[in-house]
């Protein structure tokens, strides 16, 4: 399973980094192949000041080794070995009216000290960060991840939106990250479904981002916008790093467990504001966002 997940999330990248290119019609990837320290490594390809994509990363990579000491006390075992592979990426657009994304599909296995597989489970989801509220966007992301759940199970879309409701919640500020998607995250095998069926739910989720995401971009990434609403997307970003420097596991077990800095940090934008104290005017398009990321929405 290992080597299969590994398989598609390669070609994954190839397809997503490809269509991204082609929407932005300037900047290319610029791709690095690194090495862990320990074991295993990974495939960074980064996009930065293009037409349409100020900075985004589409990164995967395969990890293994020794379960680090606070990982293990995090699953209560002792002298455990990993395996762990995903796809990473966020993008962050240059045109305000362009929504931020994220998305990851990941695979974990576990052995104990005979090297004996003890626990393996997928993970991952993809999520929509506006900064200006379009509805039709939200809906159309929606609509789309909804479809590929359904495909697998009525029920998954419904219990996976409300995961990533709850996943991506900036506690401290009291609101969403963004508008949602889907979030899951140790899907084992049962009786009611093997790890053959977990594959193809999950692979179904990633190969259903590109039809997601690329529309959106195409229908807004030429509308006009002035200074000010790109100050607003500035400060957006800002919760934006608060939530993956806070909360963000992934962040937090690529640090832990040693891995490549520069492809962990890659989700931060290069452009940021931290303003005091800062309230958008009332009855404003700002306002409208906050309202929304206060109290998550039905979609679809």
């Amino acid at each position: 399973m290992k080597e299969k997940f590994y398989q598609y999330i390669q070609n994954l990248q190839d397809q997503i980094t490809s269509a991204l290119e082609k929407v932005d019609g300037k900047s290319v990837f610029r791709e690095d192949l690194w090495e862990r320290p320990g074991g295993g490594g990974g495939r960074t390809r980064v996009i930065e000041n293009g037409n349409v994509f100020e900075k985004g990363g589409v990164n995967i990579s395969a990890v293994h080794g020794i379960l680090p000491e606070a990982m293990q006390k995090m699953f209560n075992v002792t002298d455990a070995n990993f395996y762990a592979c995903g796809l990473s990426m966020v993008l962050h657009p240059k045109n305000p009216m362009v929504p931020t994304t994220h998305a990851n599909w990941r695979y974990f296995e576990m052995y104990d000290k005979e090297g004996n597989k003890v626990r393996s489970w997928f993970g991952g989801g993809q999520d929509l960060t506006p900064y200006y509220l379009f509805e039709e966007d939200a809906r159309h992301f929606h609509k789309v991840s909804k479809t590929a759940c359904d495909k697998h199970d009525p029920e998954f879309y419904e219990k996976y939106k409300k995961q990533c409701d709850a996943y991506f919640w900036n506690s401290h500020r009291n609101e969403a990250r963004g508008i949602g998607g889907l979030f899951f995250d140790h899907l084992e095998e049962t009786p009611e479904r093997s790890s053959q069926q977990w594959y193809d739910f999950v692979t179904e989720i990633g190969n259903s981002f590109i039809e997601a995401y690329v529309p959106i971009v195409e229908k807004r990434k030429e509308l006009p916008y002035t200074e000010a609403q790109r100050t607003w997307q500035e400060i957006r970003r800002g919760r934006y790093v608060e939530f993956n420097l806070v909360h963000d596991k992934g962040t937090l077990f690529g640090l832990k467990t040693n891995g490549r800095i520069e492809s962990i940090l890659m989700s931060l934008p290069s452009h940021v504001q931290w303003v005091y104290d800062h309230h958008p005017e009332k009855g404003s398009e700002e306002e409208k966002l906050l309202n929304v990321l206060q109290q998550p929405r039905e979609w679809v």
